[in-house]
């Protein structure tokens, strides 16, 4: 979809932009984190919010497809052994790099400039890819998403979870107003420093679902592999809706008093730049970058969104409990 530089809708979109960036710093939104939290804490909050954005995301299609208001969606491929690798490549590249393409926004948000070099990384990875390897080519599917063939029957029980989420808030609200107004206690909810992860994605999935409208199919990962084909068209706007996200993440940090300027060291460089070439990397052979799938691929219920998705978060756990078991026989030596 073209965007023009002077038009509302591109205002609109950077201030969509802008806003994600934010609920991505105040929730501190990240893959990696879901994951650990799974292996430390045998909990599932992060990984299920994630989740809960894709399902915003796929209702608001739906009703968008029944008002005529959807634009061109892309179409899903086929699920081949490239998936699964691909969403494996993800995961370690995630691990490495100490944070998926969300957290990294997230860490930046907060200072730790290293993380700059994430996406540079995977620029890069885009770029050498075709270099390095000869990826199979995922086939089309023919059918549509379903999603958007059921549109009027997705879209009615989008509509009454979101009246069931929002009534189920309000009453809260309520409750909690004995000990103040009910636009206080929502101000409070707004300006607290940490979101909870389920607020923080229903942020993400709805400032996607803005975007989407307004700019057309955009994820920050998108605009970098486009940037690395040599494509041109709207590369300039959509590159200023990138940097709107990353400005509303530092504003996300600046705001909460987590800004804390940490400087580059070549060991924080080299972990980002390989994990975000990785990442890149992963993201060809799927083809898709973890935002991509769980705002675009998953929410459209494309199976090779939801394939990759999981072998990623698989990749992220074993690697984790790989670690756990190592440094454990490590300290078992030091103490006989």
């Amino acid at each position: 979809m073209p965007i023009a530089l002077t038009s509302i809708g591109f205002v609109v979109a950077a201030l969509a932009a802008g806003a994600m960036g934010f609920a991505i710093q105040r929730g501190a939104t990240c893959t990696v984190a879901a994951v650990d939290e799974v292996v430390r804490k045998r909990r599932v909050k992060r990984l299920a919010a994630m989740f809960e954005a894709s399902l915003w995301v796929a209702g608001g299609l739906a009703v968008a497809q029944v008002l005529h208001l959807l634009p061109t969606m892309p179409v899903g491929v086929s699920v081949t052994a490239g998936t699964v690798f691909g969403g494996v490549l993800l995961g370690t590249g995630a691990w490495i790099n100490r944070a998926c393409v969300f957290g990294a926004i997230a860490r930046l948000g907060s200072g730790e400039w290293s993380y700059a070099v994430t996406p540079l990384g995977y620029y890069t990875g885009c770029v050498s890819f075709a270099s390095v390897v000869r990826a199979p080519s995922a086939n089309a599917l023919p059918a549509g998403s379903p999603v958007l063939a059921m549109a009027p029957g997705f879209a009615i029980l989008f509509v009454a979870f979101v009246l069931w989420r929002c009534g189920r808030q309000l009453f809260a609200a309520h409750g909690a107003s004995r000990g103040g107004s009910i636009a206080l206690r929502l101000r409070e909810a707004v300006t607290n420093d940490l979101w909870s992860p389920h607020a923080a994605t229903t942020v993400i999935g709805i400032t996607f679902l803005v975007l989407l409208l307004t700019a057309g199919a955009w994820t920050y990962t998108d605009v970098l592999a486009e940037l690395a084909r040599g494509m041109t068209a709207n590369v300039f706007a959509r590159t200023l809706l990138l940097l709107a996200l990353f400005a509303g993440a530092a504003v996300g940090g600046w705001t909460a008093g987590w800004f804390r300027s940490t400087p580059m060291t070549a060991r924080g460089v080299a972990r980002c730049f390989a994990g975000g070439t990785l990442m890149g990397w992963g993201s060809l052979w799927i083809p898709g970058g973890n935002d991509g799938l769980i705002l675009v691929g998953m929410p459209l219920l494309w199976p090779y969104a939801w394939a990759a998705f999981l072998s990623m978060c698989a990749a992220i756990g074993t690697a984790m409990l790989a670690q756990r078991a190592l440094a454990a026989r490590r300290l078992g030596r030091f103490a006989s």
